[in-house]
């Protein structure tokens, strides 16, 4: 992303005489049509067409010297040599000339045209062609030869004029390269709110020169409001580039913030083009930032035309869509006077604007998770589970990305990356353990196999339960004790052993047959990058391991995304939706990541257990009931430990959704619950979102 609109090369190509950086200055030699140079013994007194011919080939050969050598001495009176010469080098070398091609027209001859004693002037037609910085140049033009008399020696030279070297020129007309810069695509949210789009900030800068009769103190006020040291301003007015009357850059200042700075001499606040994350912290990991390109990133993509003070995305969609996003700088040479006046374009490669993306997130509800669950550690993927649009994903704790864009300084760099509570970390993009938001998979598969019937209770005595004597002093536990446990008895309680038994009666093979078909183990088919799932590390070693596993524990881990999409199985008779963060004329149309995931009648079977889950006082989801609503969910209490009886981390979970009104689907993940009770500290917030959510669409 370029600093600002159309740029002018550093260097100006004047036709009068200015300096220049040195560009690629390539020699091609004429072509074999091309009309054999004559000898410079006789070229004086060569024929008109043998004096256009010589010239021609030494302009196509670069020789600018023997290009002069063959003007007419009325042409050398108001032109020298030396001047002749690095005026066009100056301009061939300015807008990288390549492949120059230069030749007489055949039909337009000077030595075919009937000469008299009279005859003073000859008129040829040629071509030129050329490759430059803007693409290719190529023009037909219109010269003359003059009859000159030197030293008593008749002779027919070049009659040049500023215009043989380009069409219109004139002396004292400027040929330059102008860039422009392809603005860098946005990415807006599904109704258009822009979640990464150029904007205009206010930028802070100092003229040196007016400074007034106290720059020390007038310096000192600067930092001051700026929170910044005076060693900090003096190191940027000291730049080699620095003159009295320019404005030097010093900070991008909040808006509303001038008037603190309207007294300070030197002081000149202009508007800066920059990238702008208008939903801040509430959205950093998802947009993630842009910044200046460094050496390494410019070593790597210096062939895809980037170069220093350039910037390129840093983190998130910025990062992933560079590419895409990224808009092609414009170039073009121009002729124009020396007012500015641009007379023609000699060559020209429009800017290309970058892509814009527009994604399923709702703007909206990602301030309010966020407003939500800032203060706390979470995970939090909303899907849609008829149209698989997500609706928003949230990592907390977050950083403001702007930060990034305007310029971060190393005391907030370090504040971020010191925090125990690592802001800088993309929770929505890992993976964690599950816990009870994974029964509804192990219930499914059992369902499905014919492994357990719903109906049947299982006889479980005490909160504690091991096989056998094999498991040595491993047991599952469980929170309520219930004489006889069905499937919706089970459900609701979120019974661990229950669940445990479950999975030891579909067995490894099926279960891990089972876990496959939702997908647990495969990378999710989304342009971001999620870690994938698992249900082992590995093959299921044992009998522990599969019980564990039967209630989310184990080596179980799924990502808040992937959670939502397996409870959208209860909303898509037991399909999986494929899920959908940009969206696309292709992916308007609800489609299916995983077909039949769980058969329609255990899909419907399911939903209305946690449907009552929710709605029964003695459910554990009963925190997100909503009255007027059927909230069908599932909490989870997960367990991050060492070792049986080590009290560990604890990841509060709930997946669900309105039942009744299938259009929002929440999976909330929060960590450290374990002193905060568990999935109760995550229910509220979540009923909270819902009637939030309910209440934007009445």
């Amino acid at each position: 992303m370029k600093r600002g609109g159309t740029l002018i090369c550093g260097f100006l190509l004047l036709v009068a005489l200015c300096g220049c950086n040195d560009a690629k200055n390539e020699t091609v030699e004429p072509t074999p049509s091309s009309v054999p140079t004559p000898s410079e013994t006789n070229i004086e007194e060569s024929a008109p067409d043998q004096v256009v011919q010589a010239y021609l080939a030494k302009w196509q050969q670069r020789d600018f010297a023997g290009m002069y050598a063959l003007l007419a001495p009325a042409a050398k009176d108001l032109i020298a040599e030396r001047e002749f010469v690095e005026r066009y080098e100056r301009i061939y070398d300015g807008i990288e000339a390549d492949r120059l091609a230069v030749s007489a027209h055949p039909d337009s001859n000077a030595g075919s045209q009937e000469l008299s004693p009279n005859t003073s002037v000859l008129g040829f037609d040629y071509s030129v062609s050329m490759d430059s910085v803007a693409g290719p140049i190529a023009f037909e033009q219109h010269g003359r030869l003059r009859k000159s008399e030197d030293g008593g020696e008749t002779r027919w030279l070049i009659d040049w004029k500023p215009s043989l070297i380009f069409p219109g020129m004139e002396e004292g007309d400027v040929v330059r390269v102008q860039h422009s810069s392809g603005e860098r695509g946005e990415i807006v949210d599904r109704t258009g709110v822009g979640l990464a789009v150029n904007g205009t900030v206010p930028q802070l800068g100092i003229v040196p020169g007016k400074l007034g009769d106290d720059p020390e103190s007038a310096k000192a006020s600067i930092a001051e409001n700026l929170g910044i040291a005076v060693k900090d301003i003096d190191r940027k007015l000291g730049a080699s580039w620095v003159k009295p009357d320019l404005f030097v850059p010093i900070a991008i200042v909040p808006e509303g913030s001038e008037d603190a700075f309207a007294d300070i001499p030197g002081v000149v606040i202009q508007g800066k083009k920059l990238r702008v994350y208008p939903l801040g912290e509430a959205a950093a990991h998802l947009t993630g930032y842009v910044g200046e390109i460094n050496a390494d990133e410019l070593a790597k993509r210096k062939d895809k035309g980037y170069e220093n003070g350039d910037y390129i995305g840093k983190a998130g969609l910025e990062q992933l869509l560079e590419d895409q996003l990224r808009g092609t700088d414009g170039i073009k040479v121009v002729l124009s006077d020396g007012k500015g006046f641009v007379k023609s374009t000699l060559a020209e490669q429009p800017a290309v604007q970058g892509k814009t993306f527009q994604l399923a997130i709702d703007a909206e509800l990602q301030k309010t998770l966020y407003d939500e669950l800032k203060e706390d550690a979470s995970s939090v993927s909303a899907i849609d589970p008829k149209s698989g649009d997500i609706l928003a994903l949230l990592s907390t704790p977050s950083y403001d990305p702007n930060a990034f864009a305007r310029g971060i300084s190393r005391a907030r760099y370090d504040a971020w990356n010191d925090d125990p509570r690592h802001p800088f970390l993309n929770r929505f993009s890992k993976a964690f353990v599950p816990g009870s938001t994974f029964k509804l998979v192990t219930a499914a598969i059992g369902l499905d196999t014919k492994s357990l019937d719903p109906n049947e209770g299982k006889k479980i005595a005490g909160l504690t339960w091991a096989k056998d004597k094999s498991w040595g002093n491993y047991y599952v536990k469980r929170v309520h004790e219930v004489g006889s446990v069905d499937l919706s008895k089970a459900l609701l309680h979120s019974d661990n052993i229950y669940f445990a038994q479950t999975a030891l009666e579909i067995g490894k093979t099926k279960f891990a047959e089972g876990a496959a078909k939702f997908g647990i183990g495969e990378k999710l088919p989304i342009e971001y990058p999620f870690n994938a799932s698992q249900l082992a590390n590995g093959a299921i070693k044992n009998e522990i391991q599969l019980a564990d596993s039967g209630y989310g524990q184990g080596q179980v881990t799924l990502s808040a995304l992937h959670a939502a999409l397996i409870y959208s199985t209860l909303a898509n008779d037991g399909h999986i939706v494929y899920p959908k963060l940009i969206l696309t004329d292709e992916a308007k149309s609800p489609q299916v990541w995983k077909e039949r995931a769980m058969s329609p009648e255990t899909a419907a079977l399911l939903k209305d257990d946690l449907v009552k889950a929710v709605a029964s006082p003695e459910g554990v989801g009963h925190g997100t009931y909503i009255e007027g609503a059927a909230i069908a969910g599932k909490t989870g209490t997960a367990e991050l430990k060492a070792s049986k009886g080590v009290e560990g981390l604890e990841y509060g979970w709930f997946v669900g959704f309105d039942a009744n009104d299938p259009r929002l689907l929440l999976s909330v993940m929060v960590e450290d619950v374990g002193k905060r009770g568990g999935s109760k500290y995550v229910t509220p917030i979540v009923k909270r979102v819902f009637e939030s959510a309910g209440s934007k669409t009445e």
